[in-house]
């Protein structure tokens, strides 16, 4: 089960209003922002341990226009793998997208068809001034893929009823930001399809949540939260996840994508960084690492490679606010399996590196591998395959 939201955990220092608040969304047009989250669980099957995850999310966000309040939202939602070390970066699971419409108290208008956001409707605000120790509960939802562990193609979707209490006022590095505290509790039935031979049947659970609010910018600065779900499924299993979230709001501002390939392009020849070249790209501006050398059919770096890459990763550290994006590629050789794994352990083995160098912290890398799929030269040739074992490495633009 992934977890798709903002988080943040803040110690608890509340001053209290005289007057009550009034909360609204605001959503500029053009305006883009992004939201980096991860997700800390245990997995236990029948009671019984099974495994301990961490899984990073990033969410890009651009408000497309703005109709009396509400804004139209297009998000870009990049979910990783589960991943079972703390000492490893991250690597790129699914891409979900998705446009919304969202009004200034939070109510989302949202085609069946999407899976992402996972929590919709929340917060939910009244149209009215809110005083410190207020409550109120408003109806919202939860929305789940389960295509790969159940084959159930379409989104699968339960009510959620969350009662809010207004906190007050936090000063948070410089912010002042308002706090409101949400729970819910779930217990829902599924009603299988014909065709489906396993598939959840009951959900059970509980959501404890601190959402902080900046209400100058009118949307969520971050977020925290505990969480502890059951699924029980039709084979008679029980999985249980427990664990909590935390997320963040980080504004995007707009990469000068020119004047970045000029820079570096003027760093890697005052480095004597060969085979490598820089691009603007619809994802941002990528470095394309050509014939970078492993150990034969491993993932194991060679010295003069990471040689090179100590040098690229101080061009790196000059744009500390862009997230990375590492992309492992093949010649067309052996299996397509093998070619895919390999490249996927090779986009590891660079991120790790860069990892260790500092170049970023852990929730900044994400790393994927496209084995043969996306040549650039002809493979044919022992040049086009030199130019196709490559590594790419992408400054996201948001």
């Amino acid at each position: 089960m992934k977890r798709v939201f903002f988080t943040a955990y803040f110690g608890m220092c509340f001053s209290f209003l005289i007057f009550g608040e009034v909360f609204q969304f605001s959503h500029i047009p053009g305006e883009k922002y992004k939201i980096l989250s991860t997700v800390q669980e245990e997995v236990y099957i029948n009671d019984v341990f099974s495994h301990q995850a961490e899984i990073l999310n990033k969410i890009a966000v651009e408000v497309e226009k703005v109709n009396q309040g509400a804004g139209l939202l297009w998000c870009t939602f990049q979910t990783s793998e589960e991943s079972r070390s703390a000492y490893r970066v991250f690597t790129w699971g699914r891409t979900y997208e998705s446009e919304f419409w969202r009004d200034e108290v939070g109510n989302m208008t949202i085609e069946d068809k999407y899976f992402m956001p996972i929590v919709r409707n929340v917060p939910l605000f009244p149209r009215r001034n809110l005083e410190v120790g207020e409550t109120w509960t408003a109806p919202g939802e939860e929305v789940h893929d389960f295509r790969d562990s159940f084959g159930v193609s379409e989104p699968l979707r339960f009510p959620i009823y969350p009662r809010y209490t207004y906190q007050g006022i936090q000063e948070v590095d410089g912010k002042t930001l308002h706090v409101i505290e949400i729970e819910y509790t779930i217990y829902h039935r599924f009603k299988p399809p014909l065709a489906a031979r396993i598939y959840p049947t009951r959900l059970s659970g509980r959501s404890s949540q601190v959402l902080f609010w900046d209400q100058e910018k009118g949307r969520p600065d971050s977020y925290r939260e505990e969480f502890d779900f059951v699924f029980e499924i039709s084979g008679g299993d029980q999985v249980e996840y427990v664990g909590k979230a935390e997320a963040r709001v980080i504004e995007s501002p707009t990469m000068d994508r020119e004047k970045m390939v000029e820079t570096i392009t003027q760093d890697l020849s005052k480095l004597d960084i060969q085979d490598t070249g820089v691009k603007s790209d619809e994802l941002g501006v990528t470095l394309t690492l050509e014939n970078i050398q492993f150990l034969p059919d491993s993932a194991v770096l060679i010295q003069s490679e990471q040689e090179k890459l100590k040098r690229i990763g101080e061009i790196l550290k000059k744009y500390p606010d862009r997230d990375i994006l590492i992309t492992g590629h093949t010649a067309l050789a052996g299996t397509t399996a093998g070619r895919k794994q390999l490249s996927e352990e090779r986009a590891a083995a660079v991120g790790d590196f860069l990892l260790e160098l500092g170049v970023r912290g852990r929730d900044q890398l994400i790393t994927r591998g496209m084995g043969a799929e996306v040549p650039v030269a002809d493979n044919s040739t022992e040049e086009g395959r030199r130019k196709n074992r490559r590594v790419e490495i992408t400054l996201l633009e948001n």
